[in-house]
């Protein structure tokens, strides 16, 4: 037999190959791992952010309009180590723009063309607002239609796509005066109508007296409208009225002074709404919603209707920033003709930089002015007489209860403890006859605590009483 002769250098190079082979792979195996892991902790960080910055309304507490605290010790790790402030786009830059959108819908006569076209801008630093309405019949260039009447914008792209309008029409107003616009809002007739309804109607202060005699009516017929001089509560549909009319005597016949009155009528709502805290309850919000789901169009999210509802109750709305683009001698508009004959107005100096620079420093501006919005009245529920009793063992919730209670125009006659404790369920209940309907409705969605037809045995209301609340182990403050 023949002696083999081993290379000893290849068998070294093979061993040497291998183990390089081997590391190369525990290499490649030990980076999957760590990207796996990075992989799975962002998607948990992001998961339990999100639970911080919810959109389910009843993850919030309904007077703080706060994320409710976690319970259990997990959950306030959670909290502590994930927790994320809701923040909205352009908050960062100190300027959050929303541009409101008011179009008659379906039903009217040009149900898509918006009659009215505001930008509200917030300087979240200083709690400055501004309120820039632009006229209905500003020229622009439509991309893919060319020059029309900006208010065809929101149309045109209702044409293209359903609910796509309001998109559209935003990045239309964006090009032309060389803003970012983060939200949008696009309400109707019908949705406007509602929610003024829905907060017992609005005060607004008429400056001055006027008839119009061709409001629009059914069937392409015409009404006779007026109002006259001073402090005047309307309901929904006397606010529309109000906000539409574009053809009254002295002096309220224009674009812009409709536009004007417009401003009027959305700080009188924003007035309301804030007077009364009830109105503000995430679940209240989200209803309203709901409700009106296909009258209003938003590219808000649920957690960004309750952020902008807690920066607006410290918003400095007695020095507002109001600006109306007009053709008037010292504004920034004149008459013209679009390519195609049709009445417009354009810019006087032929381009918009002059108005875009006014958009852009509008908060360095002494623009300001003196925001005449009457107090808005509260509903009132000091006829019924409510006594409040504590179900738990946390001490001093029914007094806090109380001053919750009375500064939403609620009357607390008394406070106490239950003679059982703890009592598992809040509640509401009726223990004397009268007609308490709308303060049971009130006091449900303000404590998110239904109405029952018996008591639990062992507890027993004053004589004086009229509704008994009790709070329970589950009651969220």
């Amino acid at each position: 037999m023949e002696n083999e002769q081993i290379n000893f250098l290849e068998e070294e190079k093979i061993n040497y190959n291998e183990k390089n082979s081997l590391k190369k792979w525990r290499r490649i195996f030990i980076f999957s791992i760590a990207f796996f892991i990075l992989v799975l902790v962002f998607g948990i960080t992001r998961f339990v952010a999100t639970e911080y910055a919810p959109n389910d309304p009843m993850a919030y507490d309904a007077v703080t309009l706060e994320p409710k605290k976690p319970e259990g010790l997990l959950g306030k790790i959670k909290q502590l180590i994930f927790h994320k402030e809701n923040t909205l786009e352009g908050e960062s830059r100190d300027r959050i723009n929303i541009l409101l959108l008011g179009m008659g819908g379906l039903g009217h006569d040009g149900p898509f063309l918006t009659d009215t076209i505001i930008i509200a801008s917030i300087k979240p630093s200083t709690n400055q607002v501004a309120m820039i309405s632009i006229p209905r019949d500003l020229g622009v260039d439509i991309p893919g239609h060319g020059w029309h009447k900006i208010n065809h914008a929101n149309a045109y792209g209702e044409a293209e796509n359903k609910d796509w309008g309001a998109a559209f029409a935003t990045a239309v107003i964006e090009d032309t005066f060389d803003i970012d616009i983060q939200y949008y809002v696009r309400v109707d007739f019908k949705a406007f109508e509602e929610v003024v309804d829905e907060v017992g109607g609005v005060t607004v202060n008429v400056e001055r007296s006027f008839v119009d005699y061709m409001y629009p009516a059914p069937n392409d017929e015409y009404q006779t409208v007026s109002f006259t001089e001073g402090v005047k509560k309307m309901d929904g549909s006397e606010a529309l009225i109000y906000a539409r009319s574009r053809h009254g005597s002295n002096g309220e016949g224009s674009d812009f002074a409709r536009a004007k009155r417009q401003q009027k009528v959305i700080l009188a709502l924003k007035e309301k709404v804030l007077s009364y805290s009830t109105l503000l309850n995430p679940v209240k919000i989200n209803n309203i919603m709901k409700s009106l789901e296909s009258h209003i169009t938003t590219n808000m999210e649920f957690a960004d209707i309750i952020s902008f509802a807690k920066m607006a109750k410290d918003l400095d709305t007695e020095n507002i920033i109001n600006v109306v683009l007009d053709n008037s001698a010292d504004g920034y508009l004149k008459n013209a003709f679009s390519p195609t004959g049709a009445y417009i107005l354009k810019p006087k100096d032929g381009n918009f930089d002059e108005i875009n620079r006014l958009i852009d420093n509008i908060f360095q501006s002494e623009l300001q002015s003196v925001d005449d919005t009457p107090r808005q009245d509260k509903p009132d529920f000091s006829y019924a007489a409510i006594e409040i009793q504590n179900g738990t063992w946390y001490a001093g919730m029914a007094a806090r209860m109380r001053k919750r209670l009375q500064d939403n125009n609620f009357s607390v006659s008394s406070i106490g403890n239950t003679e059982q404790r703890p009592q598992a369920k809040s509640l509401i209940y009726v223990t004397s006859e009268g007609e308490y309907n709308d303060v049971i409705k009130a006091l449900e969605e303000e404590l998110l605590v239904q109405k029952v037809d018996h008591l639990p045995p062992g507890i027993t209301p004053a004589s004086s009483t009229d509704i008994l609340v009790i709070l329970g182990e589950d009651m969220q403050e």
